[in-house]
């Protein structure tokens, strides 16, 4: 990990927010390759979710109405118990505290909490599991860290504060008075944009179920804990598409996005061992079935995307709190119902991570003086690439040059380009591994001659002549 952060800043594609005041915890700014390739990621996933005809677009407004979050369950219960180390002061949610504790501990734990109830059964996995979730959701038992628990950071035995609720929303005001009538909220998720707009784009789409509204967004969560880079953050973009089906059919449908999210990550470069399915068997109070694509990340494995089979739950917890009808009318049967929903929420920053670890690569790569050297290389799907050719004229003479310029200039009408005509050639083709750069094409003497360019493939490093008026369609065949 630290050598891919290090590469992410001193290459372009991520630095820390506020760095020169010291950085914002838990936040994080894309530069100029991360935006490319974090927008060549949400592009991709529109095209895969939308260029379809049963599911349509939305972008929702990051505020919304206070009753929203009270409908959802967000007021009531999106929060989590937390504790303070008293000696170093870091702070930690109880459940992530228990998530990293051996087994060893959580052992220790669950005889000094409930010695009677568990005898005997210290042995089954699944029992020191739940009894872990149940922990980590409960105030008092919560509490029983502050006598079993070192502090990660500095060491100290019971040290820890008692356990507190913390609250996950973001509160902001909405006019130029701060006071409690005026207390709107940072959506933490961009689903309920789409389930309070279920009719507005049903009628005005004239969509029939099964459909489905796909959104990308921002998304605020006051985490109390920001770690793994960009794994966890307090800002992030959400992937999001709710699928409406009729009762009775949501296991069929369930089982087809499963399948269609998987293949999304694989048709992009991951190796399917890199991922793997991990289902919830602790489900939400609404939810009937759910699993995570985790993705082996190097510090383990992490959720990149949930599949969530959400019954009714959302609309119907909706139109009880508006008063207005959430139903879709059948014209066929004739009947009105509230439509299950199938659920699809990737986080656009940790699939840019898990996408940009991926790629990372080190191997020892021939020079042009026939000795070896280390190559740092990005085999980053063309795709995703933020830069998809280089163009190298070999020397700045000759014309070669100007050649170089009017071939970037025609390809830039299309595609992202950078033109580089700084160093030794082999120099700058590391410089272009090292971002993922696709393809290069090298303008030289025998350009001149015949019309001709090198172009060298990212991944092999083989090489091969075409001709400088097919450059444009070559790269077209591969990128797009």
């Amino acid at each position: 990990m630290d050598k891919i952060v290090s590469l992410a800043k001193r290459r372009g594609f991520v630095f820390q927010s506020s760095e020169i005041y010291g950085g914002l915890n838990g936040c994080w700014d894309y530069g100029p390759l991360g935006v490319e390739m974090l927008n060549n990621l949400k592009q991709s996933w529109w095209r895969a979710m939308t260029f379809r005809d049963d599911v349509e677009g939305l972008d929702a407004s990051i505020l919304m109405h206070p009753r929203v979050w009270e409908a959802s369950g967000h007021v009531a219960n999106f929060t989590d118990p937390m504790v303070d180390c008293k000696e170093c002061k870091s702070r930690y949610r109880v459940d992530v505290l228990l998530e990293e504790t051996s087994v060893k501990k959580k052992k220790e734990i669950l005889r000094a909490l409930e010695p009677e109830a568990f005898a005997g059964q210290l042995q089954d996995q699944k029992v020191i599991d739940e009894f872990a979730l149940r922990i980590a959701a409960d105030e008092t038992a919560a509490a029983i860290i502050q006598n079993h628990m070192t502090c990660p950071n500095c060491g100290a035995k019971q040290a820890f504060t008692a356990a507190r609720q913390f609250n996950l929303m973001f509160k902001t005001f909405v006019g130029p008075v701060e006071d409690t009538n005026n207390v709107v909220f940072l959506r933490p998720e961009t689903a309920q944009g789409i389930f309070v707009n279920f009719l507005n784009v049903q009628n005005a789409s004239r969509q029939k179920i099964p459909f489905g509204i796909a959104q990308i967004g921002k998304a605020f969560r006051n985490e109390i804990n920001t770690k793994n880079f960009l794994f966890r953050t307090r800002e992030f973009e959400q992937m999001e598409m709710q699928y409406f089906v009729k009762p009775g059919e949501e296991d069929k449908y369930f089982e087809y996005w499963r399948e269609q999210r998987m293949a999304w990550f694989i048709s992009l470069g991951m190796k399917p061992e890199w991922l793997q399915w991990h289902k919830h068997d602790k489900l939400a109070h609404y939810a009937k079935a759910a699993f995570d694509i985790e993705y082996k990340f190097p510090f383990g494995w992490g959720e990149i995307e949930g599949i969530h089979s959400r019954t009714n739950f959302d609309l119907s917890q909706h139109e009880e709190f508006s008063g207005k009808s959430m139903r879709y009318f059948d014209d066929q049967t004739k009947e009105k119902f509230i439509p299950f929903v199938i659920e699809t929420s990737a986080g656009a920053s940790r699939s840019f991570m898990a996408f940009l670890t991926a790629a990372y690569s080190e191997e020892m790569a021939p020079t042009g003086s026939g000795g070896e050297e280390q190559r740092v290389v990005l085999r980053l799907h063309p795709s995703l690439a933020p830069m998809k050719a280089a163009v190298l004229p070999l020397v700045n003479r000759d014309g070669m040059d100007d050649i170089g310029r009017k071939l970037t200039n025609d390809l830039q009408k299309s595609f992202r380009v950078f033109y580089d005509d700084s160093g030794a050639v082999g120099r700058r083709y590391r410089r272009q591994d090292e971002i993922g750069t696709p393809y290069c094409f090298t303008i030289d003497s025998q350009t001149l001659v015949d019309q001709t360019v090198t172009v060298r493939e990212r991944d092999t490093m083989q090489q091969e002549r075409i001709a400088l008026d097919a450059v444009k369609t070559y790269l077209a065949e591969r990128i797009l």
